[in-house]
């Protein structure tokens, strides 16, 4: 995109009235922002959930010189400025009612990361963080990337935990990316942008209000194939986070902690409420395993490869998957091996992995080794 188009997908977010919902039909109507502003206020008008109001804003827009100082201060910094045409937009996030129409992005996105959000309170235990802590370092090892929203407590041991399974981990801000919230996570955030991402929709210098985080939220969930609570009380706003992913369609998880705590009243009444109890992440992936499908663009097989059925239901496997079972055989080959000879990052040939072993067509053995399963 060039810097011209990407002032225009800008100037629409920055446009009073117009949200994420009347940016998405605006696009869809006129096809580009850039064509929305030439538009006349009449056809303006006629698409969904625009109001006479709203026209009048687009066409008295003026605020240039911000749309430039934030193109300016992303450069500066070396965020990445990723709109929902992107084909780095994460797939997951678009299939939200809302979804936002760019991403400030410090890192890297995957197109074939499979994410799970783990989330729960701020004032954790020592218990909470060190189950939070392992789960989230398994959970890395095997391929998933964390996502959750560096905040104290249970969403730092998440990302923590992450970091230190080697794996991928992806941090959503309520705040601009150029705010670290809480301060004392400076460190943390730089971790997490060098193996992995940091987001947000808000624009540079948006201070961390109380009414940016349930928006921050339904991007936690959005982002992810499921949910994963721990240590959430009564009014936990992780049960916001849970509600939202119930609505979005996401699984629900709660890991359960003591009876007599109240920071536990909340991940226990999800349990009541049929969200899955979690005691390891076997649990997890038992569950998420027939959304991997949320994760691959169904595509015609180049090459005749065995599809495999699950409930009577042929699975189609993405051209990378396919790439990756070509330089696999019957021996065991080194997890380094197949980066040296297929080019994929290591992150990318993780998650690459983790689906194929879900699907049922790979097996990981002892020392990072990989077969063809029988």
């Amino acid at each position: 995109m060039t810097p011209s188009d990407l002032k225009y997908w800008l100037a629409l977010k920055f446009v009073d009235t117009v949200g994420n919902v009347g940016f998405k039909s605006l696009v869809k109507t006129f096809g580009s922002p850039r064509a929305v502003f030439e538009a006349s206020a009449a056809a303006l008008q006629k698409a969904p959930r625009i109001t006479q109001k709203t026209a009048r804003n687009i066409q008295n827009f003026d605020d240039w010189p911000r749309v430039e100082r934030e193109i300016e201060s992303a450069d500066r910094l070396g965020v990445s400025l990723v709109t929902s045409d992107s084909p780095l937009y994460p797939r997951l996030l678009l299939n939200i009612y809302d979804f936002p129409p760019v991403l400030y992005v410090k890192g890297t996105l995957s197109t074939h990361d499979i994410t799970l959000a783990v989330v729960g309170s701020r004032m954790a235990t020592t218990y909470g963080r060190f189950i939070t802590e392992r789960l989230c370092r398994e959970l890395a090892m095997g391929g998933v990337t964390v996502v959750s929203g560096m905040a104290r407590g249970i969403d730092s041991a998440a990302h923590t935990g992450a970091l230190a399974g080697k794996g991928r981990t992806i941090a959503v801000l309520g705040s601009g990316i150029d705010v670290v919230y809480p301060p004392e996570n400076a460190n943390l955030f730089k971790k997490i942008a060098e193996s992995g991402a940091v987001i947000t929709e808000f624009p540079f210098s948006t201070q961390p209000l109380a009414a940016n985080f349930p928006a921050r939220n339904r991007i936690i969930s959005g982002l992810s194939l499921g949910v994963v609570v721990v240590e959430a009380g009564e009014k936990s706003g992780s049960l916001i986070t849970a509600r939202i992913a119930l609505e979005q369609g996401r699984e629900v998880f709660a890991v359960p902690g003591s009876i007599d705590s109240p920071g536990t009243k909340g991940t226990h009444k999800l349990i009541r409420e049929g969200a899955k109890l979690v005691e390891n992440t076997r649990d997890i992936l038992e569950e998420i395993l027939p959304q991997m499908d949320f994760q691959a663009v169904p595509v015609e097989p180049e090459d005749e490869i065995p599809v495999k059925k699950r409930s009577g239901k042929a699975e189609v496997l993405t051209n990378d998957e396919q790439a990756i079972l070509k330089v696999l055989g019957r021996k065991p080959v080194h997890v380094d091996t197949l980066t040296a000879d297929t080019g994929y990052q290591i992150q990318d040939i993780l998650g690459i992995l983790m689906s194929l072993e879900l699907k049922g067509y790979v097996e990981q053995l002892p020392g990072k080794k990989i077969v063809i399963k029988e």
